[in-house]
């Protein structure tokens, strides 16, 4: 049972995940789209969001708060320049997460995400980066339109 788990711990400490979640964040900042694992996707949700909360708050407070959580000091236009306009009028969900497969290596749960309402260009689906692979019965459905239109030979 989950029953009052607050956070994941991402397999670190408390210093080192702190670090990885403030540089993911400056990386969707940057990016505004980045593919990592499942579970640090979810996790990264929450400093991405309240770093948009922040801004619409546009108090001095908020935005020391801002400048202590992002490591990079050039991404702070950016936050109030690009992505405060696009979210003035959303009360909320700045971010998307899309699975993205496994990670090749040790078959990790990949994702990416990203905020929404961006101008990237838009993510194909996962089976069709990997060689289009069909399912089962379209397949089947397949091979028997092949085997309608062959004459039988007898």
């Amino acid at each position: 049972m989950r029953h009052r788990v607050a956070f994941r711990k991402l397999g670190r400490d408390s210093e080192h995940r702190r670090a990885l979640l403030r540089n993911l964040t400056a990386a969707l900042v940057k990016h505004e789209r980045i593919r990592t694992t499942l579970a640090k996707a979810k996790e990264l949700r929450r400093p991405a969001e309240r770093l948009i909360t922040w801004a619409k708050r546009g108090t001095p407070a908020a935005h020391n708060q801002m400048e202590a959580w992002l490591p990079e000091r050039e991404l702070m236009p950016k936050v109030y320049n690009e992505l405060l306009p696009r979210f003035e009028e959303r009360p909320g969900g700045y971010t998307r997460v899309l699975k993205a497969g496994f990670r090749q290596g040790d078959k990790a749960p990949m994702a990416y995400i990203e905020y929404v309402d961006n101008s990237l260009p838009p993510l194909r689906p996962f089976f069709e980066r990997t060689g289009g692979k069909k399912s089962i019965l379209e397949t089947a459905q397949q091979q028997f339109q092949q085997k309608q239109q062959k004459p039988q030979s007898s």
